[in-house]
Parts: structure tokens; sequence; C-alpha cells
């Protein structure tokens, strides 16, 4: 059971973490502030395979449609995926992701709305980059130095997520430490070595919590993982750039009120300091935010 106790002894053992301060920045010109207030993205996916339903659009009109709502309900990102993260979804090739990425990065452009693309592909990251998406949310380390001076080319920024393999779609069992800290500092070490010696800037550390790792489908040891991870993200700050999560789902927890997950998950990611919220449910997890920074 989380409790105050377990709060305060966190807190305690890490006083110097939790003021650290990130690296602040522009994205199409618009600038974010994260050491005062945190930024959420919300998702479109092109993909029927993706099983949050409210998110998928199969035309690039509804997925700009979609993505101009969940501006309007408070995202100042959208982040735009092709192809579906699940272990049994069909993969989509490069001129496939592209034909689909394009139009809708190009619609939500013109509409003034900053994209995020999900992708590991290098083809994929330089049409879309091209075509004017502001972020790339990286979900692979395969040519990782070639995606991050893609990414400074175009003066764009990148989500760095930990990932257990070659890509997302390519993880088997997550090492399950006593304190994930520790692993992920050193994984996102190198990488900031790599994307800052490339010419990137503008940066942003994921760490990956929505993947789906083999030996985390027991949903008791998934979600104590997660919860573990949020209430410990603070310390990533250290590394000087802001945090962005993946907010969860916990379905086995939460059945028929599975749209509830997300929101419950943002206060624990909150308490942990993370910067960029990344969220199927806009408004409601605005609401959260909105009241944790009213306390």
């Amino acid at each position: 059971m989380l409790s105050l106790e377990i709060l305060a002894e966190l807190l305690e053992a890490h006083r110097a973490a939790a003021g650290a301060r990130v690296a602040e920045f522009a994205i199409g010109g618009r600038a974010f502030a994260f050491n005062a207030r945190p930024a959420i993205m919300g998702v479109v996916n092109l993909s029927a395979e993706s099983w949050y339903r409210e998110s998928v659009c199969l035309s690039a009109d509804a997925a700009i449609q979609r993505g101009r709502v969940l501006q309007a309900q408070g995202a100042e990102i959208v982040d735009v995926g092709a192809e579906s993260s699940l272990a049994h979804a069909a993969r989509i090739g490069d001129a496939g992701q592209t034909g689909r990425l394009v139009p809708v990065i190009r619609g939500l452009r013109a509409a003034g709305v900053l994209v995020s693309v999900e992708t590991y592909q290098p083809a994929v990251t330089r049409a879309c980059l091209a075509a004017g998406a502001n972020i790339l949310n990286l979900t692979g380390t395969d040519r990782s130095e070639e995606m991050f001076r893609v990414v400074a080319e175009h003066d764009a920024a990148v989500i760095i997520c930990y990932v257990q393999g070659a890509n997302v779609r390519e993880v088997g069992d997550y090492d399950l430490s006593a304190d994930p800290v520790p692993m992920l500092h050193e994984y996102f070490a190198r990488q900031l070595e790599v994307a800052t010696r490339a010419g990137v800037r503008k940066i942003f550390l994921d760490p990956g919590l929505g993947f789906y790792y083999r030996n985390l489908q027991d949903s008791a040891v998934r979600v104590r993982h997660q919860m573990k991870v949020f209430l410990n993200t603070f310390r990533l700050r250290t590394l000087g750039f802001p945090t962005c999560h993946a907010l969860p789902h916990a379905f086995e927890f939460f059945g028929e009120e599975v749209r509830c997950a997300e929101p419950f998950f943002a206060v624990l990611a909150g308490l942990g300091k993370t910067d960029l919220f990344r969220t199927h449910e806009v408004p409601r997890v605005k609401a959260v935010l909105e009241t944790m920074g009213a306390l």
C-alpha cells in the first residue's frame, strides 16, 4: 500500500535530487518552462490494432481532426504513430508508415499543432521531419546515432525511450532490479552522450513504461514496477533533461473504468516530477495536473 511513510522515506533518501532543474527549450517556436509547469502530449494512433480505441483514427482527416480536438482540450503536443507496439500487431514497412504519417503531420502543422512522431525507422524519421514533425519519439536503439543526426539537422526534439532491445517490437524480459533508477540512469547517460555529440539539444527521457516486456505481463508485478518508476522519476532529472512518461492503463485493476487509469497514474507521475505526460485522456489528465498545481 502506498503511504505517506513511503513517500517521506523516498524524499529523505534522495533529497538532493528533488531540487534538480532541467533544460528548458522551445519546440516549433513555442517555449516550454518545464521547471515551472509540466506539459501534456495527446495521442493519435493510425493503426487499427492499437487497443485504446478512443485514440484510433483510420483516415488522415479523422487523425487531423482528433489532433485539433486534443490541442483544444489542452495538449501542447500531439504524438502520432502508424504501428501498434502490441506484441501480436502486424509490422508496417517504411513506405506504409510514411504514407500514413506524412499527410497527418502536414495537416496538423498547418493547423498550428506541434507534432511528435513515434517510430524507430530512419527512413520514416527523415520523411516525417521533412514534412514538419517537431519531435521524434524514438522507440528503438538500432542506428540511433543516425537518427540523432537527422533530428539535429531539422532542429527538432527527441524523446529517448528506454528500450531493452533493438526496438519496442523486439524486447524480451525486463531487468526488474530492486532500484530501477541506476539502470535507467546509465542507459540515458550513454544515449545523451551520443545525442548531444550529434548536435541534438532538445531532449526528453522516457523510461518506457508502456512497452510489452514478457516478464511484465503479470499485472501486479507490472503495476508495482510502474509505480516505483513514477515516484522515482525526479532522480533522473539530475541528468539535466526533462522526463516524459506514457501513462499506463492497468486494465486488470480498472476493468470497465479503464479510462480512469491514466489520470490515476498521472498523480504518481506528477509526484515524481514528470515534465511531459503522454496520455490518451487529455482533459482528464489536464484536470488532475491543474488540481495538483493548485495545492
